[in-house]
């Protein structure tokens, strides 16, 4: 068997992105180089690793025995290079967080820059990710440390707290509901919605919502950032669902109205995750550390 380390991470970026022309670029290799080096690990072993079709590729019951394994020797990789950097000047190490939307956009942004400042020799690999599928994420090993919504489970994961993050329906004065107290989000869903990206984490979860009360939401448009999808709602374009942190970052007079959600999972909260504290490389430590309130 003659696997290397850029061979595995290959193949896992092959995996997360579910196509071989995908993986390769997320890997910084051709299509050709990316086909050959997969190729050779199947034939090494006898033994095909990826099904393909025509929508992509997926593992085989041996490709998932090699993901479980090719995580565990990645992490510890870098664990190992971790712990040498202090006696190889230069080294650097990287730690892997995933995070839902109002996380990367509210509150890491100064904590994150903060924490590079002070550790030169560290990097972070940030990716947002709907909080069901970080959770899923560290369970399986694919990354150090995660921030979700206390609305998804947990189980199998050590949490801490972050932050209190309550979502608040926002909607320009003059609108229909503005006079209204707090609502249930099912009595908005017949109103014009402007949206977030389609990709981005809060704009999955609040769909899955409104299919769970047998709507859909009516977006009219979506836009990429809160920023953006606040101005779109002063000028009357829909309604929005965002952070109520998001709201407070507003530097004047808000030129919309905010109301609070009756639903509990409005009421959210921010939670840390890994599936064990005390085993983080200390540079993951270190991450936690300057993440969590004193």
């Amino acid at each position: 068997m003659h696997f290397d380390l850029t061979d595995l991470r290959l193949y896992l970026n092959i995996l997360a992105t579910g196509n071989i022309t995908a993986g390769a670029a997320r890997s910084h290799l051709s299509l050709a180089a990316a086909s050959a080096r997969i190729r050779a690990m199947e034939a090494s072993l006898g033994i095909e690793f990826l099904e393909r079709g025509r929508r992509g590729v997926s593992p085989t019951p041996a490709g998932r025995a090699l993901a479980q394994h090719a995580r565990v020797l990645l992490q510890q990789a870098e664990r190992m290079q971790q712990d040498l950097a202090e006696y190889a000047k230069g080294v650097k190490g990287q730690v892997r967080l995933l995070c839902n939307t109002t996380a990367i956009t509210e509150y890491l942004p100064e904590l994150l820059a903060d924490f590079l400042r002070d550790h030169p020799n560290l990097d972070i690999d940030l990716q947002e990710l709907p909080s069901a599928r970080i959770t899923h994420a560290l369970r399986q090993g694919a990354a150090d440390l995660g921030i979700v919504s206390d609305a998804v489970e947990t189980d199998g994961l050590q949490t801490r707290y972050f932050r209190d993050d309550p979502l608040v329906l926002i909607l320009p004065r003059d609108h229909p509901l503005a006079d209204t107290g707090p609502l249930n989000f099912s009595a908005t869903l017949h109103h014009d919605y402007v949206g977030l990206n389609a990709n981005s984490a809060l704009a999955v979860y609040l769909e899955e919502q409104a299919l769970h009360s047998g709507l859909r939401m009516q977006i009219r448009i979506r836009a990429d950032g809160f920023d953006g999808v606040m101005r779109m709602v002063a000028r009357g374009a829909g309604l929005a669902i965002v952070p109520l942190a998001a709201v407070e970052r507003w530097s004047a007079e808000t030129p919309f109205k905010s109301i609070a959600l009756k639903e509990p999972w409005a009421r959210r909260k921010l939670l840390l995750c890994a599936r064990d504290f005390t085993v983080l490389p200390g540079y993951a430590q270190a991450l936690l550390n300057a993440l969590t309130l004193p």
